[in-house]
C-alpha cells in the first residue's frame, strides 16, 4: 500500500513541477516576443533587394536576425579612433601621414 502512495505522491510532484515549468516557459516566450519582434515583410523585401543589388544577382534571404546591440557601432568607433590616432602620430607609427609640420615644431 505504501508503494502506491509514494508513487502517486511522486506523480503528483512531477505534475506540479511540469505545470510550473510550463508557466515559466510561457513567460519566457512572451518576454522573447516583446524583445525580438517579428521582422516585417517590407523589411525582408528591402534586405533582399539590397543583397541583390550588392551581389549583382537575385539572392534568396533565408534568415534574418534583429540585433539590438551596439557591437557594430562600438567596432566602428574603435576603428575611427585608431585611424585618428595613427593620423596624428600616436601609436606604433613613427612619421605623420602629411609633410605639413605641426605648430610649435619649427
Amino acid at each position: 500500500m505504501s508503494e502506491t502512495n509514494e508513487s502517486s505522491e511522486t506523480i503528483a510532484e512531477l505534475k506540479a513541477l511540469v505545470a510550473k515549468l510550463a508557466v515559466r516557459v510561457q513567460t519566457l516566450e512572451e518576454e522573447a516576443a516583446q524583445r525580438h519582434p517579428a521582422v516585417s515583410e517590407d523589411v525582408l523585401l528591402a534586405i533582399s533587394a539590397a543583397c541583390a543589388a550588392y551581389l549583382g544577382e537575385r539572392a534568396k534571404v533565408k534568415q534574418v536576425h534583429l540585433r539590438r546591440g551596439g557591437a557594430w557601432a562600438t567596432q566602428g568607433l574603435a576603428t575611427v579612433q585608431q585611424q585618428h590616432a595613427m593620423l596624428h602620430g600616436f601609436g606604433e607609427r613613427q612619421a605623420p601621414l602629411t609633410q605639413i609640420p605641426r605648430r610649435g615644431t619649427t
